[in-house]
This record gives structure tokens, sequence and C-alpha cells, in this order.
């Protein structure tokens, strides 16, 4: 998938013929209203949020109720953040949630629990195929094995879950092998490797740069927007695997103009900041082989073990990718970049698991900040950008929680 980069010369690049799909249609007009006004009467009942709200709310439970703090998810049918405590000796825990605006579940597994767990899974069960991460819908921890994990390997996976105890984690297939989604084809190019572009972005120098799954950035360093064509970008900071899968690479062109926005084929929408994904969240994603898909956050801080190591602290998605589709955008409705296709399992027709690579982590590694000096638009449609960016503009007034601002 492509944001548009536009040089002086006023020439709009698209960094591949991404095709928005039916969600397109749908996407910009349909921003959830925010409903944060209620009376000091009704201040225990549960807030109606919106996701990126919730997160906001969700970090901040998380430090205000100390150990007591088990997860949290975003219950979307409800518009509510759903906040696990564990009961222990401070009887005003459940108290302090609620008046705080969330729903509060009394569950069994501490984080702390969990994160022991995980600790665990990774000490004796680093399998290339296997992916981990905590499910507060659960309880538990989510362990996912595609189908290469099999014979010894899925005996001692099995075994390493068991040992944890009853009740601490569950085992998935996945009828897929997790891969990352690099190609040859269109969209961004360097010889025979196809990427999408993430999101654009300023450098800490100030130059005009984009994000871009790790794993496209360690294949090559010179990137193009046409295949054979002259490079246009040069990778500055890759990091795969390891803490993460992301690149910043840098427009060659000192000039060039690099505006936040998401390029859906028919339209675009406007992205004004960066921010951290919820439990349960609504998501879209953007690629250069199968354009625009939605589906759901259902786990964050996953360990994924590719064939080429081990990647830790993404998101797990329901939302299909292919080939081609790694460093494409992840984003909201209201216009809020959450990730970058790192890679997964399946595909867009049999369905499978996707993990992404968060945007606020990524930003803050490479020291740049989400879009161009002088702001969305530039070159673009303007109009189409005020609609989508509306409600996120509502949302993030006043919001220093980010490690971004808007640009």
């Amino acid at each position: 998938m492509s944001h548009k980069r536009i040089p002086k010369r006023k020439a709009a690049i698209a960094a591949g013929g991404a095709v928005a799909l039916g969600a397109a249609a749908f996407l910009l007009p349909h921003a959830n209203a925010s409903q944060d006004g209620a009376s000091d009467a009704a201040a225990a009942a549960p807030r109606t949020l919106k996701a990126g709200d919730a997160s906001d709310l969700a970090s901040r439970l998380a430090g205000l109720l100390g150990d007591a703090f088990a997860g949290s998810y975003y219950d979307g049918e409800n518009k509510q953040l759903v906040v696990n405590v564990v009961p222990g000796d401070d009887d005003n825990v459940i108290a302090r949630a609620e008046k705080a605006g969330a729903a509060v579940r009394e569950v069994d597994n501490s984080m702390t629990d969990l994160e022991a767990g995980a600790r665990t899974l990774k000490s004796q069960a680093t399998i290339p195929g296997t992916s981990w991460a905590v499910d507060p819908r659960t309880n538990k921890i989510l362990v996912t094995a595609d189908s290469t994990v099999t014979g010894d390997k899925w005996d001692r996976l099995e075994s390493t879950v068991e040992s944890l105890g009853s009740g601490m984690a569950t085992i998935r297939k996945s009828a897929g092998a997790f891969r990352t989604f690099a190609s040859g084809g269109d969209a961004i190019f360097s010889g025979g490797a196809r990427c999408s572009l993430g999101f654009n972005v300023t450098a800490g120098d100030g130059s005009p740069a984009f994000l871009t799954a790790g794993h496209c950035g360690v294949a090559a360093e010179q990137w193009s927007d046409a295949q054979g064509g002259q490079p246009i970008a040069t990778v500055d900071q890759a990091v795969f695997p390891g803490a993460g899968d992301f690149a910043l690479v840098t427009y060659d062109d000192p000039a060039t103009v690099a505006p936040s926005e998401v390029d859906l084929g028919d339209q675009t929408l406007a992205v004004s900041r960066a921010a951290e994904a919820t439990v349960g969240q609504e998501v879209f994603r953007m690629g250069s082989t199968t354009g625009l898909a939605d589906g759901q956050v259902l786990a964050l801080n996953a360990t994924v073990n590719y064939p080429e190591g081990t990647v830790t602290g993404l998101i797990q998605t329901n939302v299909c990718a292919e080939p081609g589709d790694s460093g494409g955008s992840m984003f909201t409705r209201d216009g809020l970049a959450v990730g970058l296709t790192s890679g997964g399992s399946g595909d867009c027709t049999s369905g499978g698991e996707t993990f992404f690579q968060p945007v606020t982590t990524a930003l803050e590694a490479v020291g740049a900040t989400l879009g161009a000096e002088g702001g969305v638009g530039a070159g673009g449609d303007q109009a189409g950008a005020d609609a989508g960016a509306g409600d996120a503009a509502d949302q993030g007034a006043g919001d220093d929680s980010g490690p971004t601002g808007t640009h």
C-alpha cells in the first residue's frame, strides 16, 4: 500500500496500486461518538468510550491498581473498557476502577503470573512456527502453533503449556505457516522484493521519511516506487528479528513532502497521531497486495517465532494479509496510526492471524514523529482528510500521553 509522497515538482507517486475494497466506502463517515459527559451521580457507571480513549484509560488504571491489575480489553458492542482485577487485601481496588469509568471483572490469574508463564514459554518452547500473548478476555496465555509444529516440537510445546498449570494457557493450531509478508511485485521495490509503505514520518533531523517492516529494511538498503525504477529512499534504521519489526526509510529528495495520510485508492484518510492498540479494538489494514481489510485486535505484546528468528512486542489480530503487504499500515476509522504489518499465517481467502509492529514503539525507537512538517493534505484531498480526521482531532485534543504529536 502506499501513501503519497509529493516532490516539489508536484508529481505525486503511489507506491503500488492498492485497491480499496468495500470497507473503504464506510471508513470515513461513521466515527463513533464519545459520551464522556457523565453526571456525578453516574460516575461509577462504565463510561462509553472510543477505543483510543479506552487505551489511555487502561494505561492510567494499570498504574492506579498496581498488582491487582490483570489486563484490560475494549468491549466494542457496549463501547466500554473492561478491566480485569485480581481480588486481594485492598477492598477499594474495584471501587477505584469503577469510579474511573471501567467495567470491572474479577479474575484468577495476575499479570505477574501470566508474564512468568510467558517467560517459561520463551525459555523452554521457542520453536519456529509458534507465538504467544496474554489474552485478557480469557485471562490466559494464548499459544498458537502453525502447521509446521508437529511431532517432537508439538510434544515439547504441549508439555511446556501443561507445566504452567491448569487455567494458565490454551493452545490453538493454525492451518497456515507463520512467515513474513515480503514478496515480488509492485508497491515499494528493491530487487526482487516487494513491500508496502506504512506511514510517512519526519525523521529526527527533520528529513522526510516513512516507516515499513524491519524485515523489508534488512533485506535491501534502497527502495523504489516502481518495479525496476530508480531508488527514491534509503534505509536509515532497521530492526528484525528481535525487539520489533520496523524500519525507518528516508526519502532521497529532501524536498519531498510526505503527508500524514493513508491512500485508500478512491479517497485518503488523514492520520492525526499514533496510538496504542487495545484488545477488542476494530482496526483496518492497507497493503499493496490485498488493499483494505478489517478485523479486531486479539492480543498485545505478542512473541512470534518466525523462521528467521524471534520477534517480541507485536500486536496479534485476525486481520488477513498476504505476501507484499509487509510494512503496510494498520489504523482506525478515525485516523489513528496503530501498526505496521509484520507477518502471520493464512491469506485473505481462508483467513488467519496477522501480527503488527506497534507504531508508537517504532517511532520512539527511531526518533521520528508522525507525518511531515506542514501537516496533512499537501497535494491531497483536504475535504476527505477533514472528514476522516474530525473525530480523531476531538479525541486527541489536549492528550499528551502518546509519544508522538500531530503534524
